[in-house]
């Protein structure tokens, strides 16, 4: 499987909180909530693309907790986001050892990078990560994903956690889909593509 990274992102590289006021107040973070002003049939049918292409989940463990405090009770046959989380495998990076009770959910045991290499490796489309800003740092570290999805929302925040915060391993991207909503939300899939190449501007 290919492993996918999708995330909401403000202008100026955040995702944290996109969801709600109160879903990620660490850090003292109080701008949460700025996805939903946005959010339009245009970027829910991107969504559902998404979701459609998903073999399994890998989810850190806050993000899990909000999930799984949420999908399960959606129950619709035809929600595009609701079935394949409910009923595809989903896999949590958690230190944690209290009981994981979402349906078809597993603890990742030993060694991050080695458990996610062995999920690589089994048959599938993508294995695919939503949020989960923390075990995505980790994964970029291990040169471990092999495509990114990015929602480009028209809001600058100032502060809060960042995707590509300081110390992440540099890394050359390769676009191979852009769109746009009406609602101003850039839709971005970029493949890896090795390291950065550089060069000058001078004659």
């Amino acid at each position: 499987m290919r492993l996918t990274l999708t995330t909401f992102l403000t202008l100026d590289g955040v995702m944290q909180g996109p969801g709600g006021p109160d879903e990620d107040r660490s850090g003292g973070f109080e701008s949460g909530g700025w996805v939903a002003p946005h959010f339009d049939e245009t970027l829910g049918a991107h969504m559902s693309d998404i979701f459609a292409r998903a073999d399994a989940f890998l989810l850190g463990r806050h993000t899990y907790d909000i999930f799984a405090a949420w999908w399960p009770k959606q129950e619709d046959p035809e929600d595009p986001i609701a079935v394949p989380l409910n009923r595809l495998p989903k896999y949590v990076a958690t230190t944690r050892d209290d009981e994981l009770t979402w349906s078809g959910t597993q603890r990742l045991d030993g060694d991050l990078a080695t458990a996610v290499a062995e999920l690589k490796r089994r048959p599938g489309r993508e294995l695919q990560v939503h949020g989960s800003g923390r075990l995505a740092g980790s994964l970029m570290r291990e040169n471990l994903i092999d495509a990114y999805h990015l929602m480009i929302f028209p809001v600058v925040l100032g502060a809060g956690r960042r995707l590509f915060a300081d110390g992440v391993p540099p890394a050359g991207l390769r676009l191979v889909d852009s769109r746009s909503s009406a609602a101003g939300v850039t839709m971005l899939t970029y493949h890896a593509a090795g390291a950065p190449t550089f060069g000058s501007m001078g004659g």
